[in-house]
C-alpha cells in the first residue's frame, strides 16, 4: 500500500561556520582599528572647507596644545620633532615627490605663532602650497 520513502541527501550549505569566522574577524577589526589612527590627537578648529583628495598620503605637520611639532611620516610619528629636524625631513620628502600635498594640523589652543612658524618651515623646505586642516562644525555636533 504505502511505499517507504528513500532518504534523500540534503544539498544545503551549513552557514554556521561562516558566521563564526565573520564574528571573529569583526572582533579583530574592532580591536585593531583604533590602533591604526595616525598622528597626534589635536583639537581642530571648526571651519567649512572643500575637501581635497590625492592618491599619495599627504605630509601632515601636527602641532599639539603645548606647541610641539609632529610629522606623520617620521620614524616615530608620536615623537616630537625639533624645527631643524622637521625642515630637513620635509625637504627630503618633497625632493622625492614635489607635488605631494602638505598640511598643517594645529590645535585650536596653540599659539598662532607656532602655526606660522610651521608654515614658514614648510615653505623653506620646498612646499609650494600648504593647507590647514580643520573639522566641519556640523560633523563635530553630530559626532558628540
Amino acid at each position: 500500500m504505502l511505499r517507504p520513502r528513500r532518504n534523500k541527501q540534503l544539498a544545503e550549505i551549513n552557514v554556521v561556520p561562516y558566521i563564526d569566522v565573520m564574528l571573529v574577524l569583526l572582533v579583530i577589526f574592532m580591536i585593531t582599528a583604533p590602533l591604526l589612527s595616525h598622528g597626534v590627537d589635536v583639537n581642530l578648529p571648526e571651519a567649512r572647507a572643500k575637501v581635497l583628495t590625492q592618491n599619495k598620503e599627504p605630509l601632515v605637520v601636527s602641532i599639539d596644545r603645548n606647541g610641539d611639532y609632529y610629522l606623520n611620516i617620521a620614524v616615530n610619528p608620536s615623537a616630537t620633532m625639533a624645527t631643524e629636524e622637521l625642515e630637513n625631513r620635509v625637504t627630503l620628502e618633497l625632493k622625492q615627490n614635489p607635488k605631494r600635498q602638505v598640511l598643517v594640523k594645529g590645535d585650536k589652543e596653540v599659539d598662532y605663532g607656532k602655526v606660522v612658524t610651521a608654515m614658514v618651515l614648510l615653505q623653506r623646505a620646498g612646499a609650494e602650497s600648504i593647507g590647514l586642516v580643520t573639522i566641519d562644525g556640523e560633523v563635530r555636533k553630530k559626532k558628540f
